[in-house]
């Protein structure tokens, strides 16, 4: 595995195939950030959303998650400050593409799991179509989400990976501002 501040080679990269990253969890925490499956990049180096491009790190910051633009490769940081990271599925793939529908099924039943383990206030998905598939929920729409995952609010949002072009950073981060509101209790 190459250092964190590394690139990993294509060698790396293809070996990362199939590999799982571990979990930055805690019981008790405001927010589990939960993306659809790591990429090779990330699995190569172990580290979440690591793979430049990756807009995750900035709209957290930007939304005020964080004081700090934190690198991918202080990602266990976020658990002081009452958040964490996880993914429907566990195993990596160099697009979440090539996950089959029954995976991301399965993979919500693991994460249901999870969560009555270590019980967040809110469980954020990164990523609508994943969710719709995981969750069976196909008309679902980014924001808060009906119901509850075991004790959790669920909340939808956008994928941050630099693949999305739907969402650019400004309209990222200003869906990632709501969540941080929600979570903080303030209307605006």
């Amino acid at each position: 595995m190459p250092k964190s501040t590394q690139r990993p080679s294509k060698t790396e990269l293809l070996a990362a195939t199939g590999r799982r990253l571990p979990d930055v969890m805690a019981r008790d925490l405001k927010v589990l950030f939960c993306g659809i499956n790591p990429g090779l990049y990330s699995a190569a180096v172990g580290h979440h959303f690591a793979r430049p491009g990756n807009r995750f790190w900035v709209a957290l910051s930007a939304a005020g998650f964080t004081e700090r633009l934190l690198p991918p490769a202080e990602d266990r940081q976020l658990l002081k400050l009452g958040y964490g990271l996880t993914n429907i599925v566990a195993r990596a793939t160099a697009q979440a593409s090539e996950l089959a529908p029954s995976e991301l099924v399965n993979g919500r039943r693991r994460l249901e799991r999870k969560i009555r383990r270590c019980a967040p206030r809110w469980v954020a998905i990164l990523g609508i179509g994943a969710y719709r598939i995981a969750f069976e929920q196909p008309h679902a729409t980014f924001g808060p989400q009906p119901g509850r995952l075991a004790r959790s609010r669920v909340w939808v949002l956008p994928n941050p990976s630099g693949l999305n072009a739907g969402h650019q950073p400004t309209a990222l981060a200003r869906a990632f501002r709501q969540l941080r509101r929600a979570v903080s209790g303030r209307k605006r």
